[in-house]
């Protein structure tokens, strides 16, 4: 995992509440929670709409893949597959032309590290119960079931936290389109 990531990780706090009965959320000061969300809510459709436009931009290479003719023999590939999915297609095309060249690309396992982190913390923040964010900023995420005990997970999305990850999808895509460029470059012998 590249450092940045590891960084992003450990700023955004986790707690584990311990399951009693009832899904239950303590909110002490709800004013102060609606100031946070209101801060939030930008940065989280932020988050939505450079990671929508990763995603549409690794379409489009799983595509040429495929043929640069036409984008519809990858997007009939690609219909409703998720983004993991398409990560690990990605991947699988590029291991294999890497097991059959005389070349690799500097930071691909770099790269293949951000595209997942992209995911996964688009889908914390897409899926997380922000109606159920407290006022030190910690968000519902999930129910844990481990050995038979169950708790509620919080992961306190701060104000930062939010733009990193904002950065991190946004470098991704660039990361992702020199990989592409460097990539075909050296395999039609232009580098």
């Amino acid at each position: 995992m590249p450092a940045e990531l590891g960084v992003m990780c450990e700023k955004m706090k986790t707690k584990n509440i311990p399951f009693d009965q009832h899904i239950y959320h303590d909110i002490d000061d709800e004013d102060e929670a609606l100031k946070y969300k209101e801060i939030a809510m930008p940065l989280i459709g932020a988050i939505v709409l450079y990671f929508n436009g990763l995603e549409k931009e690794l379409d489009s290479i799983i595509c040429e893949i495929f043929t640069d003719r036409s984008d519809s023999t990858g997007l009939i590939v690609l219909h409703r597959m998720n983004y993991s999915t398409k990560v690990e297609l990605f991947k699988r095309f590029n291991d294999d032309l890497f097991a059959n060249v005389d070349f690799k690309v500097n930071g691909y396992s770099e790269l293949l590290n951000i595209l997942k982190e992209s995911g996964r913390l688009r889908n914390l923040v897409v899926h997380a119960d922000w109606e159920n964010t407290d006022d030190d900023g910690y968000t519902y995420v999930k129910l844990n079931i481990k050995k038979n005990k169950m708790s509620q997970e919080y992961i306190q999305f701060s104000e930062d936290s939010l733009i990193q990850i904002i950065g991190l999808i946004i470098g991704a895509r660039g990361d992702l389109d020199k990989f592409w460029e460097t990539r075909n470059d050296k395999l039609h012998g232009r580098a």
